[in-house]
């Protein structure tokens, strides 16, 4: 069984992938794999991270590509409300690689896992051609959140704030140092850990992080829920220098937060009565704002808009 994915060559794949394993695989296509084990579920994902892809090394350092690589797998265990265990790092590099390459790269792994109170349990070595990372995390939870609980009704809200790791981006590759805070977004971004949890406690019927950009991720949870998510775009609660790199590249700042990847920040489906005095909760509680940027609606898809008027766009997709 596969939940229902959206539209896209990569996620094509994913389902001739199912198809073919049939009986062989089970619970597919959430944020990640969960097993229950009687009085709690073990959560389980893997995310790979491959030099010229996801980063170049001229852009970070070997403990930032370490980070990056770690954070944007946790994320997936904030996604189902999870507390990470710890995880397993197998890392692959040209067979001359000095020894304090793997030193520098775990360093960063390690300190992204401690930061979310979890250790590294185990891993593996080998050589290839360029420099690539495949990260197994585990957590555990009461009550996992998945992706196909939203309801007609129910508001879309997002954590953080968006774009900032795009505005980066485009700035890596046009040659130019980002800001500070965009070069933060990118290098060191923050799995929504403590967020997630709170979410889950809070009444959260559906969940996703945002690693291929808002359009793409929000097709996924508006398929595996049977519904349509409405965003307002004007909504979207941007990072800072987002704007000044919208107006750079001549996109509105939300279409271009909407747009960007790799932000790790987490959409939420909530009861249509969760309010702002609770979103203040959460930024309370754990430091992050909380945004409604949305509805959630009968139907299919996804239906952007930008003041009143339909936007189109497309996430990430790697063999689009």
């Amino acid at each position: 069984m596969i939940a229902r994915l959206g539209a896209g060559p990569e996620f094509d794949r994913i389902r001739a992938i199912a198809a073919a394993l049939g009986d062989r695989a089970a619970g597919l296509g959430d944020d990640c794999a969960l097993l229950d084990l009687g009085t709690e579920t073990l959560a389980i994902s893997s995310d790979i991270s491959i030099e010229g892809t996801h980063f170049r090394q001229e852009w970070l350092s070997l403990e930032e590509i370490g980070w990056r690589a770690a954070a944007g797998a946790l994320s997936d265990l904030a996604a189902v409300g999870a507390v990470p265990i710890g995880l397993l790092a197998s890392l692959a590099l040209p067979a001359d690689s000095p020894s304090s390459t793997f030193v520098q790269l775990m360093d960063g792994v390690g300190r992204a896992v401690d930061a979310v109170g979890g250790k590294v349990l185990g891993g593996d070595l080998s050589r290839s051609p360029v420099l690539t990372l495949d990260i197994t995390v585990i957590g555990r939870t009461a009550s996992p959140i998945r992706r196909s609980g939203a309801r007609p009704g129910d508001g879309l809200w997002v954590t953080g704030r968006l774009g900032g790791a795009r505005a980066a981006l485009l700035d890596l590759q046009s040659g130019r140092l980002p800001a500070e805070v965009s070069r933060v977004a990118f290098a060191h971004p923050t799995p929504r850990i403590l967020a997630g949890q709170w979410l889950a406690r809070h009444g959260a019927r559906a969940m996703i992080d945002l690693s291929d950009g808002l359009a793409g991720d929000g097709h996924h949870l508006a398929a595996a829920s049977g519904v349509a998510l409405v965003i307002e775009l004007e909504r979207v609660p941007l990072g800072p220098g987002v704007e000044e790199a919208a107006s750079a590249v001549a996109e509105s700042a939300g279409v271009f937060a909407a747009r960007g990847g790799e932000d790790y920040e987490l959409l939420v489906a909530l009861p249509g009565e969760f309010a702002a005095e609770q979103a203040g909760e959460l930024n309370a509680a754990t430091g992050i704002p909380l945004t409604r940027i949305g509805r959630v609606e009968a139907g299919e898809g996804v239906r952007l808009t930008l003041e009143g008027k339909p936007v189109q766009l497309r996430g990430f997709d790697h063999f689009a």
